[in-house]
């Protein structure tokens, strides 16, 4: 199977996955595990004998770039009455990108990701991963000179190697004299500017590029404007909430709003990324009255080591021994996107000493009656068969703890055994991978705004 998702995914930009589960560039005990989750979420097995053959057939057509589930496709043939054979049954399935394999008329994209930290990194991590057919390229980013003679060096070192998520998987070099990290092949710049307004960046060959700001420096429009006054640049992404009348978007609930005028947009926050895709399945069916939502969130670069002065209340004191009740302003930002739950959420926020993954408890009150199973059997199938399936994923494990959604690409993950329900009152368990889950939800917006959004089967 791994040649042939190599080839199809070289040749034809095609991303092959397993019930969300991607399987390239993994190996042959990743492919097996992601066949094994299927059992977890439809209660039957799947066999790499049913997804085997449906590969070799997609191999043989000239299809355009998109995201093909073939575990879903296995499913459905499985599932369906129709006495058809299997190569007409998957030709069905991807009859609208047969002989597209040059269908996508987009221009490719220039990014820049404006400041390199945690977001900036992973931001950078997703970028490289999908280089040469997502139809985006990481050109440059852009920091502050720092103290170290060696900054590049160190700038590559965190790049290659993260405590939380693992070394980097492939190959990266410095050309220090022309300030280039090169990582995979991808030839970044490193430009070094104290302010968005510095930095001309048709003198690096770069031309209309969208700026993703990870800084959350500037959060309005006339802080992020300053990168449209630069040379070479059309667009900004900002990783955090914007103030003032800046568009926060979430992928999957709202991001129909952006429109081709709008040349500043907010990702939101994790948090708000990780509860609103859950609250408007919820809204959908059932109706929400009123609620509270409590994130246990994993501690950030904003707090202290250890106890040391900080302006914000608690926040002083060490983030590596200590739960800090603070604040979020996640429950109030939803109704950015549910216009229909204004005022009708509460929120607050325990920083915990974990490095990554966070929780949200969302104690709702429903306009409808409900049970266990009627909502957790909805919410899995708004996982697997919703156009909210990349926002929300479902797990159904008694063992499952924070660190196994470390690399979750999912907004945010519902824990359905720890779910209760008491007539109209229910209180949800959704985890969150507020780096790496977050940063993949600013990358489809990249996407979107980009053009490069590619079709997925079955749809």
């Amino acid at each position: 199977m791994i040649p042939l998702v190599g080839h199809l995914y070289r040749e034809n930009n095609v991303v092959t996955s397993i019930y969300g589960r991607s399987i390239i560039n993994r190996t042959v005990v990743d492919i097996i595990k992601a066949h094994k989750y299927v059992r977890q979420v439809e209660g039957t097995p799947l066999c790499v004998r049913e997804t085997w053959p449906i590969l070799e057939i997609l191999s043989r057509l000239e299809l355009g770039p998109s995201r093909i589930d073939i575990g879903k496709i296995a499913t459905g043939y499985k599932n369906s009455n129709e006495a058809v054979e299997l190569e007409d049954y998957v030709r069905g399935q991807v009859s609208e990108l047969i002989n597209a394999k040059n269908g996508s008329d987009h221009e490719e994209q220039d990014v820049v990701l404006y400041g390199f930290g945690r977001i900036g990194r992973l931001m950078a991590r997703i970028l490289i991963q999908r280089a040469g057919g997502s139809g985006m390229n990481l050109r440059a980013i852009i920091v502050r000179k720092g103290k170290a003679e060696n900054d590049l060096q160190k700038r590559a070192s965190l790049l290659r190697r993260d405590s939380v998520h693992g070394p980097f998987n492939g190959t990266i070099s410095v050309d220090e004299e022309n300030n280039v990290i090169f990582a995979n092949g991808v030839a970044i710049q490193v430009i070094y500017a104290n302010s968005p307004d510095q930095v001309d960046y048709t003198d690096y060959g770069i031309n209309n590029a969208i700026v993703v700001d990870n800084t959350g420096v500037w959060r309005d429009a006339e802080g992020l404007g300053q990168h449209l006054q630069c040379k070479g640049t059309s667009k900004v992404i900002l990783t955090a909430p914007g103030k003032g009348e800046l568009k926060n978007v979430v992928y999957g609930v709202n991001h129909n709003i952006i429109e081709e005028s709008d040349n500043i947009i907010s990702a939101a926050s994790c948090t708000t990324n990780a509860i609103t895709p859950v609250l408007k399945a919820i809204c959908d069916k059932f109706g929400v009255e009123n609620g509270h939502v409590e994130t246990v969130h994993s501690y950030t670069n904003d707090q202290n080591l250890i106890d040391n002065y900080h302006k914000g209340a608690r926040r002083g004191r060490s983030a590596a021994l200590n739960m800090v009740i603070s604040e979020t302003g996640a429950a109030k930002a939803v109704s950015k996107a549910l216009p229909q739950l204004e005022g009708k959420l509460s929120g607050n926020a325990i920083r915990v000493p974990t490095p990554n993954v966070s929780m949200a408890i969302l104690n709702l009150n429903l306009s409808t009656n409900t049970d266990v199973e009627e909502l957790n059997n909805y919410l899995r199938e708004m996982a697997l068969y919703s156009d909210l399936k990349k926002q929300i994923d479902y797990t159904n494990s008694h063992e499952v703890v924070s660190s196994d959604f470390v690399g979750n690409r999912n907004a945010g993950i519902v824990d359905s055994r720890a779910t209760i329900v008491n007539g109209n009152r229910c209180v949800l368990y959704v985890w969150y991978d507020n780096e790496f889950g977050y940063s993949c939800q600013v990358n489809r917006i990249l996407q979107h705004m980009s053009g490069n959004m590619h079709k997925s089967v079955p749809a």
